[in-house]
């Protein structure tokens, strides 16, 4: 999986060395209450071993979960994600959507600092640097943070939608900045 830089973060694979980080951040009900139809905190550290393992699974040119360096000081902040987004349906797994989701999850010790819009928005430019033309973004009705966070790098916000995961969640699309359609945040 490639790595890629912002000025504040490096956005790197996971490694077994992450699995304290990832157990201490899923087991919080702060982070997880957002993530799933149904929420469920992480309870055993096998369960952060399984999520990187998965993780790390995949060696998709532009896909992946990477792991939210700081560039300077060296700890871990979090996680980005870019990768198909399930549609809904009855199928069990869910079949792909065609289209592919930007998402992030990070410790709420890494909160209000500013790097989920700076890691979201190079992971939108690593995106369409590599050719794709729409991204979106869903979030629950709730989760103002994470809506924030879409509106600052450049997504629009298209309403509630059904289409992904089987639930109800709000959509924000970006969309290539050739397009003319949307942009990307300049903080990069």
């Amino acid at each position: 999986m490639q790595s890629f830089e912002s000025s504040r973060l490096l956005l790197r694979s996971w490694s077994a060395d992450d699995v304290d980080f990832v157990f201490d951040m899923y087991s919080r009900w702060e982070v997880q209450r957002f993530i799933g139809r149904a929420p469920k905190v992480m309870t055993d550290r096998r369960d952060a071993e399984a999520a990187i393992e998965r993780w790390t699974g995949g060696d998709h040119p532009t896909y992946g979960i990477w792991a939210v360096q700081h560039r300077e000081e060296g700890h871990l902040l979090g996680t980005l994600m870019l990768k198909p987004i399930p549609a809904s349906g009855d199928d069990d797994p869910l079949p792909d959507s065609g289209d592919v989701e930007i998402g992030w999850h990070l410790h709420p010790d890494a909160w209000g600092h500013g790097y989920a819009s700076e890691g979201g928005a190079r992971a939108l430019q690593h995106a369409f640097d590599s050719g794709l033309a729409r991204v979106v973004a869903v979030t629950f009705e709730a989760n103002t943070a994470s809506q924030a966070v879409a509106r600052r790098i450049g997504m629009t916000h298209e309403g509630a939608t059904d289409r992904y995961y089987n639930m109800t969640c709000e959509l924000f699309t970006a969309t290539h900045p050739g397009s003319g359609s949307d942009r990307i945040a300049s903080s990069i």
